[in-house]
């Protein structure tokens, strides 16, 4: 009996060490990289746009560049981190704007551009 107790004591501890392995990036650690990002119906038209997202002292910097021409459009100047979204803000075409990217799954986002306009972004693989 007490072999039979050691067994399964041992396989709930292996099945605890995958479930720990298992959990999902959040917060700085899910955002950080690079994230094509699709911003249809803008009055600019529809926006292909590149954020870069690096890891600083706990949080998050980076940039915005156009995807296409890959030049630089803005330097993020706040990054406001939840567990599964992210708020950034930067300066760009004499608007001040707030883009917010919510996690959808492991390499895909959804959120929108100042309040009013919807946005789907992919995480860049390298």
């Amino acid at each position: 009996m007490k072999k039979l107790n050691t067994f399964f004591a041992g396989i709930l501890l292996l099945l605890l060490s995958f479930y720990a392995n298992a959990q999902t990036k959040k917060g700085v650690d899910y955002f950080e990289g690079k994230w094509k990002v699709s911003i249809p119906g803008t009055p600019l038209g529809d926006l292909k746009r590149l954020i870069i997202l690096e890891k600083k002292d706990n949080g998050l910097s980076g940039v915005v560049k156009d995807d296409a021409t890959g030049n630089e459009i803005a330097k993020i100047s706040k990054v406001d981190i939840k567990d599964n979204e992210v708020t950034i803000y930067y300066h760009a075409n004499d608007v001040d704007a707030v883009l917010v990217m919510t996690r959808k799954d492991d390499d895909h986002i959804t959120g929108n551009i100042l309040e009013a306009y919807p946005l789907e972004g992919t995480r860049v693989k390298d």
